[in-house]
């Protein structure tokens, strides 16, 4: 199975690299960045991932002076701090990573005697005759004095078709690289003279280098009549990532294209550039993934106890989604980003996680970008439903007032819903509710045909002493849900952030019964995998105002807890269900996993023992995930004979 998908990658990622480097690329950037990172991820030494795509023209090959070869790449800024800890720098030189293709121009003696594509990264076309059209190509080197400039050795940089051309006489290609690289492989060099070369890479191969560091090669280069990549210096990992947010906004301004940075130290390390992929310097790419906005409003959700902000902000497309909505957490989340209203922010929304706002982009004096004024978030004060002063606790901001009736209802909800009382639908709990007649979790267990009827029937036909068929089938499904696992017990009394799963990780731990858990300090609970301070006080302090309830339910017979199991068939194991079952429902299947002492996840992650599905050879995304980290998938039958 590994040995194959390495194989499907590996030809995958030429055919890809060959259609990219000749002008007609077939993918995106990041659908290619992703087959590239599973590969190195399964087979880290693969040759394939030290090449680089050749150029199939008819021109004459040439050798370069500078070697060509890939950049190792950050895609986000998790990944490029990871670098940055291997790599202190005094200063970080940033670098626009320009997205046209390279072309290196050999010189001797200050006289251009060649241009060569980047081939293979070690031989490329000559295509000198097409390059002396394009604008900035300088034929004859001569310094600020116009004197000219004795350099023999190479000069690299991009060429790049600018949105204004390509939108005025190319609008057909596209995107500005392919159409670059189209015009500057054509045989007779014809719109050659649309295109521009940016430069960014000096080395002389006779004599002294002309610059004793990077900030010197860019002064060179601009002082010879090149037009260099722009260079801005940083002074920390944090200040090129603030910078990066920076740049995502202002490259809608600019008139070429850039997919990124290019991170490097200010001394020239030519050992290091030698290398088919230098260590000491990153592209720190942008993504599709990832996207600039402005804030326009904060909504405060009110779920249950709980007011959760939410930022609107003008809408982006992440992914091929639109998006324009982000959950902000808590107050606490607030203040650590200094969000404003018209703040400029980094939107993200990477791989299945939903969209948030990673950081605000650092403004200058009282008002954002462009001229937006900004103000102030308002939070809530007092509870919209019973009036009382809310309680700001920083990861947190709720009503503390257990009696207030949206409180209540929620959590009516949440039981139903945790326990799936399927045919005690929102509807009837609310009108029940309304009319009084459900006031808490225990009165869910006192209804009956009688206080059901006038919910299902008119008042002449329950004067008539007509039976409600609906009446007794809610009844009975309510009388179906006494026996209940402790996990699913404790996350149905809508302890904020307080669910099954959760649960189960300390019925794991050891506190598997209703004693343990109302015993545990928050120091015990802390403790347990999977916790931390903040959702170990939350717990106990759920378990507390709910206590008197839990107990009188389990005390008198309503409910039957099921305590954890701590051994069991599956005890240990871990399983993820996707698509259909044919002998049961999903819901059952992940009951019965349980039951027997295992866990259910909702998505594939790399400790998951098995991920079922009935579908094993799809290419699901979960079906990928699972070859990728080495997963078994199993189909229903399997699972059964697990189970048995």
């Amino acid at each position: 199975m590994k040995s194959k998908r390495i194989s499907e990658l590996e030809t995958l990622i030429a055919r890809y690299q060959d259609s990219y480097y000749n002008g007609e690329a077939e993918i995106s950037d990041s659908d290619f960045d992703a087959l590239w990172d599973e590969l190195k991820s399964i087979d880290p030494a693969n040759p394939v991932l030290h090449k680089v795509g050749a150029d199939s023209g008819n021109f004459p090959k040439a050798r370069h002076v500078m070697p060509m070869g890939s950049q190792e790449k950050a895609a986000n800024p998790e990944e490029f701090l990871a670098w940055a800890i291997k790599h202190s720098y005094s200063e970080y030189l940033v670098e626009y990573k320009l997205d046209g293709a390279s072309l290196e121009l050999q010189y001797s003696h200050g006289h251009l005697v060649r241009a060569v594509t980047r081939g293979d990264g070690t031989v490329g076309d000559d295509i000198t005759a097409n390059a002396v059209k394009m604008k900035n190509v300088q034929q004859e080197l001569r310094g600020s004095d116009g004197g000219r400039c004795d350099f023999t050795g190479g000069i690299r940089g991009e060429v790049i078709m600018t949105h204004t051309v390509h939108r005025t006489l190319f609008a057909s290609k596209a995107n500005c690289r392919n159409a670059a690289n189209g015009l500057m492989k054509r045989k007779d060099g014809d719109g050659s003279e649309h295109l521009t070369l940016i430069v960014y890479d000096v080395w002389a191969t006779e004599g002294e280098q002309p610059f004793a560091d990077e900030v010197e090669k860019i002064e060179w280069l601009k002082a010879c009549g090149f037009e260099p990549v722009k260079l801005h210096i940083c002074h920390s990992p944090q200040e090129v990532i603030d910078y990066r947010a920076s740049v995502m906004e202002e490259r809608k301004a600019l008139d070429f294209d850039i997919d990124g940075l290019v991170i490097k130290e200010r001394a020239v390390n030519h050992d290091d550039a030698l290398r088919d992929r230098p260590d000491r310097q990153i592209a720190f790419k942008f993504s599709l993934e990832e996207a600039v906005s402005v804030v326009r409003r904060v909504e405060w959700n009110e779920a249950g106890a709980t007011y959760t902000p939410v930022a609107i902000f003008d809408p982006v497309d992440l992914n091929g989604t639109t998006v324009q909505r982000a959950s902000l957490v808590n107050p606490n989340t607030i203040r650590a980003l200094g969000l404003k209203i018209g703040s400029h922010v980094v939107v993200v929304k990477r791989g299945e996680i939903i969209p948030k706002i990673e950081s605000v982009i650092a403004e200058d004096g009282e008002e954002g970008k462009a001229g937006e004024e900004q103000s102030a978030v308002e939070q809530p004060a007092v509870c919209a439903t019973c009036g009382s002063t809310l309680v700001d606790e920083g990861t947190r901001l709720y009503c503390p007032n257990k009696q207030c009736s949206k409180r209540i209802l929620h959590q009516l909800l949440k039981w139903v819903s945790v326990l799936d009382i399927r045919d005690l639908g929102d509807t009837l709990v609310r009108s029940l509710f309304k009319d009084g007649v459900l006031r808490s979790i225990s009165d869910i267990y006192t209804l009956d045909d009688k206080k059901l009827t006038p919910y299902f029937l008119k008042e002449d036909s329950i004067s008539q002493d007509r039976k409600s068929l609906g009446a007794r089938k809610v009844a009975l499904s309510i009388q179906k849900h006494r026996e209940v696992p402790l996990a699913r017990f404790v996350a149905g009394f809508d302890i904020e952030g307080i669910g099954e799963t959760v649960v189960e990780k300390l019925v794991a731990g050891g506190y598997n019964t209703l004693e343990k858990l109302f015993a545990a300090s928050e120091e015990d609970i802390a403790a347990v995998y999977g916790f931390a301070k903040i959702m170990a006080k939350t717990l106990v302090e759920g378990l507390e105002e709910n206590r008197k309830e839990m107990e009188a339910l389990v005390a008198n017979g309503t409910v039957i807890v099921e305590q954890g199991e701590t051994g069991g068939a599956l005890a240990g194991k871990s399983f993820c269900f996707t698509g259909e079952l044919s002998s049961m429902k999903r819901a059952d299947a992940q009951n019965l996993v349980k039951k027997l002492g295992g866990s259910v996840k909702s998505s594939v992650v790399k400790d998951l023992s098995y991920l079922v599905t009935n579908d094993t050879s799809s290419g699901s995304a979960k079906n990928a995930k699972a070859a990728k980290l080495g997963i078994p998938v199993i189909n229903e039958e399997q699972f059964l004979a697990l189970v048995r």
